[in-house]
């Protein structure tokens, strides 16, 4: 409590990986890490993973996010000092940021057909109410930009409430920090998005951790059939644990496509398609795999990949 006192309201410095030019390697830098004003949330990173969006964000040149920056959107965390109004989480809670917002109060939070929070919307720069960083270089105060709300390539940061959720801390937070991003964006897909109705038949094209999530999101919603379909041999078994009943490999079906052989396992094709890689032809693929007449549902990785899931 007494730390927790000396800190709550004055900068902490520690450590930070600094995307500095796009592309080029990340630095450890030490880094000031302003108080949490209202509405926003300190938090200590126990656990951060690497995401896709994260290196294609890293790569882009002349596009947000502006360098210096740091990246990292996938973490689970501990609490450390609260701004005023903040009144969802208190210090010392485990929580995992995530980058879509949900304020509660808008339109599109109240209903039940949106997943994108009108409040306070998603990609625009510096913290959601006021624009500007909490995070500066401790030797020149420079300005260090963050990314997508979160910035978790660091040993803490300022979140706002709205992007916030409260977690059990019995989660080990290497695999809380899934639930930020890539687990919520599978599960969300099936069990939101698509909401695979007991007995269906689905295809998950592309098991990694998105993919996976979907087949665990379609075995949670009680889906018989869960195909996946990986170019890896290995994710055979890890998909197997995972909740796939069946797996295509394209490399091993000879002169047939990947939809012919959905289509002679299912009687006509699968109910639901997830896209799970950012690829146009292997979507193109997945429709060709879906049953005639059926909803069709898909879900693919980009840049945005996560705007398809939201989180509780």
């Amino acid at each position: 409590k007494t730390m927790e006192q000396n800190t709550a309201t004055k900068p902490i410095r520690c450590k930070a990986a600094v995307c500095k030019v796009a592309g080029q390697p990340l630095e450890m830098e030490e880094v000031e890490v302003a108080p949490p004003r209202a509405h926003e949330v300190r938090i200590k990173i126990l656990c951060t993973s690497l995401c896709h969006t994260d290196v294609t964000f890293w790569r882009l040149k002349g596009f947000p996010p502006r360098h210096p920056s740091i990246l990292g959107h996938e973490a689970a965390g501990v609490v450390e000092s609260v701004g005023d109004h903040v009144h969802e989480v208190a210090v010392g809670d485990t929580v995992v940021p995530v980058f879509l917002a949900q304020c509660g109060d808008c339109p599109d939070c109240l209903s039940d057909r949106s997943n994108i929070c009108s409040g306070l919307p998603a990609g625009r720069p510096g913290m959601p109410r006021d624009g500007t960083t909490r995070f500066s270089f401790a030797a020149t105060g420079e300005p260090i930009n963050n990314f997508l709300g979160v910035s978790s390539f660091t040993e803490y940061t300022v979140v706002d409430v709205a992007h916030v959720v409260r977690l059990d801390p019995g989660v080990p937070p290497e695999k809380a920090c899934l639930l930020s991003c890539g687990v919520s964006t599978g599960i969300g897909a099936a069990w939101k998005v698509a909401a695979v109705e007991p007995g269906s038949s689905v295809a998950v094209f592309g098991l990694g951790a998105v993919g996976l999530a979907v087949a665990q999101g379609c075995r949670m919603r009680g889906a018989k059939r869960i195909i996946g379909v990986d170019l890896n041999p290995e994710k055979r078994d890890i998909g197997k644990r995972l909740g796939i009943t069946d797996f295509i490999n394209p490399n091993d079906i000879g002169e047939r496509t990947v939809s012919e052989v959905v289509k002679e396992m299912t009687g006509g094709g699968a109910d639901y398609c997830f896209e799970c890689i950012g690829s146009t032809s292997v979507m193109a693929e997945a429709f060709q795999s879906s049953r005639k007449g059926r909803a069709r549902r898909l879900q693919w990785r980009c840049a945005d990949e996560h705007t398809l899931a939201r989180h509780p």
